[in-house]
């Protein structure tokens, strides 16, 4: 299992599938159906010193959309999570309560905004919502049922898997960035700011990850197979919601 902090941070990234027409168009002005991408206005930018947006490609398009349904159903099942934990750890651990008050509501927050992101970019929600919602409050109420370790070591293994995921998306988005400046494209300022967010939230969700191992989360049994199993579980969701 991860250790905490096994993250590296300085990597930070996104996921796969349709970004609606409305990122295409914050991002561009460029339309994507013309059989050369750069016009003579955008020769004529370029010449004179300003740079003209990177039109995406229908691969980036999806790529930005999943990124944003994935993390949507991953922020919906942490809030569900830490609300079926928070009753039974708290009724038998009353000193748990600011944390798990503080942890829900980070994640409570990052639901929002990526809530925001879905309805201004017009992307579909997972449609294994339901099912997400059902399996991450099961979860919850089962670790939390079996002991603070446990349910600080489903926190421990669910966040290390949505730290790394993030960190991929982090990547791949700077990816595309650096290749646009490097072609004279400008980034825009929507972009940089979905990087930031995420990279934001990314963090936060790693602090959850520390929290739960100051807690005791190494300490549950048997460790390797509940964290090994709840991990697994975490990249088959991220996978699904990805494509459906």
């Amino acid at each position: 299992m991860a250790p905490t902090r096994s993250l590296s941070r300085p990597v930070r990234g996104l996921s796969t599938r349709p970004v609606c027409a409305r990122v295409a168009r914050a991002l561009s002005t460029t339309s994507t159906t013309s059989p050369n991408p750069v016009s003579s206005t955008d020769t004529a930018s370029r010449s004179s010193g300003q740079k003209t947006p990177k039109p995406l490609t229908k691969e980036q398009r999806e790529f930005l959309a999943s990124a944003l349904r994935v993390n949507q159903a991953g922020e919906l099942a942490a809030t569900l999570i830490y609300t079926a934990q928070t009753p039974p750890l708290v009724r038998r651990h009353p000193h748990l309560r600011p944390l798990m008050k503080h942890m829900y509501d980070q994640e409570a927050a990052h639901l929002s905004t990526f809530d925001a992101l879905l309805h201004r970019h017009r992307v579909r929600p997972t449609a294994l919502y339901p099912l997400w919602s059902v399996l991450a409050t099961g979860l919850g109420w089962s670790t939390a049922v079996m002991g603070r370790a446990a349910a600080m070591a489903c926190t421990e293994a669910v966040e290390t898997e949505i730290g790394s995921h993030y960190n991929g998306q982090i990547r791949t988005v700077l990816e595309m960035m650096a290749e646009w400046e490097a072609q004279g494209y400008e980034v825009g300022g929507e972009i940089r700011d979905l990087v930031s967010t995420l990279r934001r939230i990314r963090d936060e969700e790693l602090e959850h990850l520390d929290h739960a191992v100051e807690h005791d989360a190494k300490k549950a049994e048997p460790h390797w197979l509940l964290t090994g199993v709840i991990r697994a579980g975490c990249r088959g969701a991220i996978w699904v919601s990805e494509r459906v």
